[in-house]
């Protein structure tokens, strides 16, 4: 029997966005700065607590006296730094550390208005929704988490990485760096962080999102975060306070590549003689394949500019060619993972290509999670449970999966080699990155103007996104539209406020 799929928290808010119609969008910062209600106290106005937060950071820096970084990408940013104080800033998403944390982790990415904007009537309740969804999504997710585990180990992974490119900087480069780490949805928020950065005087900043591939839902909201926040402080982050530059994407980079490809083939080199027999038939000629999933973003983004589906293709290109070929016995496919909602994501779905692969023929598969460089909650639940259980029942015997890159040596020494690079080379603001990737142009407009209709699970393996189609609602679904929200969020109040299933309160038992 088919597996039934949970929804990983980062599709899930994703969903909500087109699913709802709550509008992702990735323009202008708000122009006021979110507050977030904690899930205990509806009347405080602040993130949800945790009881103990820590940063971590490496030593003071001290080059020479001669070195120099200049800014010639932006003239307001041209600078001379005597007695740099480098800083690298880490972004990820962030993950709960314990099972206690989830319910405020689901919080923080529902009350944030670039991932759920309710209809201007219903802005107002922000907050209250966020609390409700979170309430209610807390003990699924709950379960997940516990089947990895308890916590999602993305902090963990994302220190080690900071400890290590800082030996590595001071290693190889002589530089002393110190690195501080932003996440977006928990503990330490990219805010902590800019306070650390203050503190300690950093006058030469690299940012360094850790998406590989740029999009608008990753490294474009972290982008949005710090925009914000050096809009609202000139007078502390400005050029003449502060030379900052960005690294918004590096899924070229050969350091990167190689060791994509190096940990893809240790996979490949464990099949069996057995194995590899298995595998080959006059159905199936070719006895290894490897699948390529990457995580997945609504159709639409890419539609407004948004690069990832390009950089991940091109990614896929040069990790291949650093692979055995189709005439050494290796495949390779790419696929896009954990869809949610009845709007069109990036095809073709993982959760189509696995059974299609079996029908095949293929019984010898590594899997590859091309977009993440840590193990987290799409790693170690969807793809090592889920889609390990749908591939067995699919006929594929021998799986495989590649890990993250986690603290892989080469990859650590080309995070260094980034960081060394945007010290030297001409520099790229927040602004000009997001500009770059076209961030401004997304605009998803709430559900009572417009609604992305979905063939999703039609078109299968091999499906062109170019037959995805959108369509204007009529005047009727957009007045059931705004209905459905209402109702949406009446009954997720009465549900919350009376503790019981609705049916239950009109006598309904179920």
């Amino acid at each position: 029997m088919r597996i039934t799929r949970r929804r990983t928290l980062s599709a899930y808010c994703l969903a909500l966005s087109v699913d709802w119609g709550l509008g992702f969008t990735p323009s202008a910062p708000p122009s006021v700065s979110p507050s977030y209600t904690p899930i205990d106290d509806i009347g405080r106005s602040s993130r949800h607590p945790k009881a103990t937060t820590k940063l971590d950071t490496a030593s003071v820096l001290t080059l020479d006296d001669d070195v120099s970084f200049r800014s010639v990408a932006s003239p307001s940013l041209s600078m001379d730094l005597k007695d740099p104080k480098v800083g690298v800033l880490l972004l990820n998403l962030g993950g709960p550390e314990t099972g206690e944390d989830v319910e405020g982790f689901l919080y923080n990415l529902f009350a944030d208005p670039d991932i759920i904007r309710l209809p201007p009537l219903l802005a107002p309740l922000q907050s209250l929704v966020a609390l409700l969804i979170s309430k209610r999504r807390a003990p699924k997710s709950r379960e997940a988490y516990d089947s990895i585990g308890g916590g999602s180990p993305i902090l963990q992974y994302t220190r080690a990485q900071a400890d290590l490119m800082t030996k590595s900087l001071k290693d190889r480069y002589g530089i002393d760096a110190k690195t501080y780490i932003g996440m977006r949805y928990w503990y330490p928020f990219t805010e902590e962080a800019l306070a650390k950065i203050r503190e300690d005087d950093i006058n030469a900043l690299v940012i360094l999102p850790l998406y590989p591939q740029f999009s608008i839902s990753t490294s474009g909201s972290s982008l949005r975060v710090l925009q914000e926040e050096f809009a609202k402080k000139s007078e502390l982050y400005g050029p003449q306070k502060m030379f900052h530059t960005v690294i918004p994407s590096w899924y070229d980079r050969p350091g990167y590549v190689k060791s994509v490809a190096n940990l893809i083939q240790q996979e490949l080199d464990s099949f069996t003689p057995e194995e590899l027999k298995e595998g080959t038939s006059a159905e199936q000629p070719i006895p290894r394949h490897v699948l390529f999933s990457a995580h997945g973003v609504p159709a639409s983004y890419i539609e407004a500019g948004d690069p990832y589906k390009a950089q991940i293709e091109d990614c896929v290109e040069r990790i291949k060619a650093l692979l055995p070929s189709e005439e050494d016995g290796v495949k390779v496919h790419l696929s896009f993972q954990s869809r949610v909602g009845p709007v069109e994501w990036l095809r073709p779905y993982t959760d189509d290509v696995l059974p299609s692969l079996g029908e095949q023929g293929v019984k010898n598969l590594v899997v590859v999670p091309i977009s993440f460089v840590s193990e987290h909650i799409e790693t170690l639940e969807e793809i090592d449970i889920e889609y390990r259980e749908l591939a067995l029942e699919s006929g594929i015997t021998n799986w495989r999966r590649s890990p993250a890159l986690n603290t892989d040596p080469t990859f650590i020494d080309d995070m260094a080699d980034m960081v060394a690079d945007a010290l030297s080379e001409p520099s790229q603001t927040i602004t000009e990155a997001c500009v770059a990737n076209n961030v401004g142009n997304l605009e998803l407009e709430p559900v009572s103007n417009q609604l992305e209709i979905s063939s999703a699970g039609v078109g299968g393996v091999g499906f062109d996104d170019n037959l995805a189609y959108s369509s204007k609602m009529r005047k009727g679904e957009i007045f059931n539209g705004r209905l459905a929200m209402v109702g949406i969020v009446m009954t997720c109040m009465l549900e919350y406020f009376s503790g019981q299933p609705l049916i239950h309160l009109f006598g309904i038992s179920n």
